[in-house]
């Protein structure tokens, strides 16, 4: 048999012209049925599986950045010392080193935080409700001193700078782009696994017309990439309609301004939109490498 190599098969996939080889494999039939249709299928897959890992990589770093640019010190202190105090607060965090402008939380967004436990009718103003102040994080901050400081200055002034909710979020959020990433993977595998299965069975119900092409001086370089294109054209094809149709799918999904959560943020922004495109490209390298591979083996057998 003689030696193939990358080069000569990428010739005689683009080289082709007279169309000669591709008569060696049946134009129709459940082969190419089943080789597009997995392929559309994988490729649409594929495309939610890009949309999760961007989103969910898009969610980390938005958690990341905006809970790690603030803190919150909370007041807590009976009701006759509680404004000397928060006006300590205030004095101490107006000369913290790279902190902004200290802000404290009046009662009604006091009152939109407790919403979503007392509802909203709750009188805010009755409660033993501690005072919130929200510090912005500018530059070079130093969170252990300042606690530190407020507990000695400020008796009951508790400084909270969000590590106990921001590192479970952006780990939930790095196992999820993580899950995607693993998902294209596993998608990768089932698509060449497809295609193998769907070359094998071309080639099998072809060992006859591939002897008598033998017997006629037929190169196996000749009737492999004979095969390789038609898997390869097939598989691109395939992958190019699911791509679309993955791509208007996600496009019709509610934007992440839409009220909803997570879920609403599952898409493409700006230049990720053009990262879909290389999956068609993908699937066409898939299915040139698990032809190939197929192709060997199955004319390594045939004598």
């Amino acid at each position: 048999m003689g030696r193939l190599n990358i080069g000569s098969l990428w010739q005689g996939l683009t080289g082709d012209k007279d169309g000669a080889g591709d008569r060696i494999v049946p134009p129709t039939g459940f082969t190419a049925q089943l080789t597009l249709f997995s392929a559309g299928a994988m490729a649409f897959l594929a495309v939610f599986s890009l949309a999760l890992a961007l989103a969910t990589g898009r969610l980390a770093d938005r958690w990341s950045s905006e809970l790690a640019g603030s803190v919150t010190v909370r007041v807590s202190a009976p009701v006759a010392e509680q404004d000397a105090l928060v006006q300590s607060a205030l004095s101490i965090l107006q000369t913290t080193p790279g902190a902004g402008t200290p802000r404290l939380l009046p009662e009604d967004e006091l009152a939109q935080l407790l919403e979503p436990w007392f509802g909203p009718d709750m009188p805010v103003d009755a409660l033993p409700v501690p005072a919130l102040i929200d510090l912005p994080v500018e530059g070079e901050f130093d969170a252990e001193g300042l606690r530190l400081r407020l507990e000695a200055e400020v008796p009951g002034a508790v400084l909270d700078d969000h590590t106990e909710w921001r590192r479970p979020l952006v780990s939930a959020a790095n196992r999820l782009r993580m899950l995607g990433i693993v998902s294209l993977m596993l998608i990768g595998a089932a698509s060449a696994a497809m295609i193998t299965l769907a070359a094998k069975a071309a080639l099998a119900a072809n060992v006859q017309v591939i002897r008598v092409l033998r017997l006629i001086g037929a190169r196996d370089l000749t009737i492999a990439t004979a095969f390789v294109r038609r898997f390869t054209r097939r598989a691109a094809m395939g992958s190019a309609v699911g791509t679309v149709l993955g791509m208007g799918a996600i496009a019709i999904l509610p934007d992440a301004s839409a009220a909803g959560g997570f879920l609403t943020g599952l898409g493409f922004q700006g230049a990720d939109w053009l990262m879909p495109l290389t999956i068609p490209l993908i699937a066409a390298g898939v299915g040139f490498v698990a032809t190939r591979w197929a192709a060997l083996k199955m004319l390594e057998a045939v004598r």
